[in-house]
């Protein structure tokens, strides 16, 4: 028997928290579940064809099941899939990360974003030996302590654990900054001498998309320098999908440590931390600040991280620049039919990834998407899916082009789109 959406959802949730993995992917009155996907298409249990756009939250640039990557792989399967020893592939993955990102001498490979973000600010207090982190508003860096948390009333606070079970104690040496306010960061500086690092996501891809303003990473770069303080790109999203050498390339900011995964691998699990050598050797052995994992450098996943560092660079000249007349085309359209329709909205667009808030103030900050209105974002997402366009279900998340994407499927997906605008204009 063939079970449908709602009958797998029952079943899951007898044996999975919430029958999801993952809170994402949760959304009401239930979530579908995915069989296979083939380049810009998944399938669901109902078989429903879906033009994807959530493209595995921005790990698939190139599309589901690229063959370059595929093929590696599938070769990789029959040398092994586990060692716990190491290899010269992962000596060649680190090469190529890089040659891609200036601001790497040395890199430490890992599993998850959040692992990588985790041991980020871990090696800046080993390098700075102070306690504080500074994070913004709205910044997404994985689901540990550190970073978990949310700023109170007023412009900077020690932050306070978003999530039961997250140690305040550990929370409070987190403080919450806004944004894209220069100024915010400047004196939350100037009122704590023990700062340790400070992380950023070079363009905000965690509360929609929020774009950096004019200087912002500039100003920020100089204040962190001017004070000593390691300054973390989180690049987990942007990381070869803004550009080859990520949103440091695009923005021409040199960063201390960088952390990425998604893109790195086109959907494999694996992720990275690099950055100066003299903060890198910090790592154990060598060093004095902890990591490990099992699963760190396993061939599997550095040999899809090879193939899809080869495949971006061998097609980057021609990769990002259609990619990003795709999306300009696609905002542009978009941002024209809810004008015509006399629908307040902005439209947040930069190289393969657009977000909209239904709102009539640009949104530049935690507090402005806060107040972009989420329950027609959450008509315009049941509308879509209803035509087989697939989007992340949250207000707060990004839809992603992949290379795989076609002048047809973005025309199919503005079809839709109309048609979500009216459902969410009535």
């Amino acid at each position: 028997m063939i079970l449908t959406n709602s009958k797998l959802f029952l079943d899951a949730k007898k044996v999975t928290p919430s029958g999801v993995n993952s809170p994402v992917r949760y959304f009401d009155p239930y979530p579908f579940f995915t069989k296979k996907a083939d380049g810009a298409y998944i399938w669901d249990a109902d078989n429903r064809k879906l033009i994807d756009f959530c493209n595995g939250y921005g790990a698939l640039l190139l599309g589901h099941r690229r063959k370059e990557i595929i093929d590696s792989v599938s070769k990789q399967l029959t040398k092994g899939t586990l060692y716990c020893t190491p290899t010269e592939a992962e000596t060649d993955l680190a090469k190529l990360i890089i040659d891609n990102f200036p601001s790497v001498d040395k890199v430490r490979l890992m599993n998850t974003g959040g692992e990588a973000t985790m041991t980020a600010i871990r090696l800046a207090r080993g390098f700075t030996k102070k306690k504080k982190i500074i994070k913004f508003e709205g910044c997404y860096h994985g689901a540990h302590d550190s970073v978990l948390v949310k700023a109170g009333s007023g412009s900077a606070h020690n932050g306070i654990s978003v999530s039961d079970g997250g140690l305040d104690e550990v929370s409070k040496n987190t403080l919450v900054v806004q944004y894209n306010n220069i100024e915010d960061l400047q004196k939350t500086i100037q009122k704590n001498k023990d700062v340790a690092g400070v992380i950023v996501e070079p363009i905000l891809a965690n509360m929609g998309l929020i774009l950096p303003e004019k200087n912002f990473l500039s100003d920020l770069r100089k204040i962190t320098k001017e004070n000593n303080i390691p300054l973390i790109f989180d690049e987990v999203v942007t990381g070869f999908r803004v550009a080859s050498g990520g949103a440091q390339q695009h923005f021409g900011i040199i960063p201390d440590i960088t952390t990425m995964a998604k893109a790195l691998s086109n959907g494999f699990t694996i992720s990275a931390v690099g950055g100066k050598k003299e903060i890198m050797n910090l790592l154990s052995p060598g060093g004095k600040v902890y990591q490990a994992s099992t699963f760190a450098g396993n061939p599997i996943s550095v040999s899809a991280a090879i193939a899809s560092i080869k495949t971006i660079n061998k097609l980057k000249n021609k990769l990002y620049s259609k990619l990003e007349k795709y999306n300009l085309l696609f905002s542009t359209a978009l941002d024209d039919m809810a004008t015509d329709m006399g629908i307040p909205h902005q439209i947040n667009f930069t190289a393969s990834m657009f977000q909209i808030f239904f709102t009539n103030k640009p949104v530049t900050n935690y507090e402005t998407s806060k107040k972009a209105n989420a329950k027609k974002f959450q008509k315009l997402f049941k509308t879509l899916l209803k035509n087989r366009v697939f989007i992340a279900p949250s207000q707060f998340e990004v839809v992603f082009l992949s290379d795989a994407h076609t002048e047809n499927d973005l025309n199919k997906t503005l079809d839709a789109y109309h048609l979500a605008l009216k459902s969410v204009k009535n």
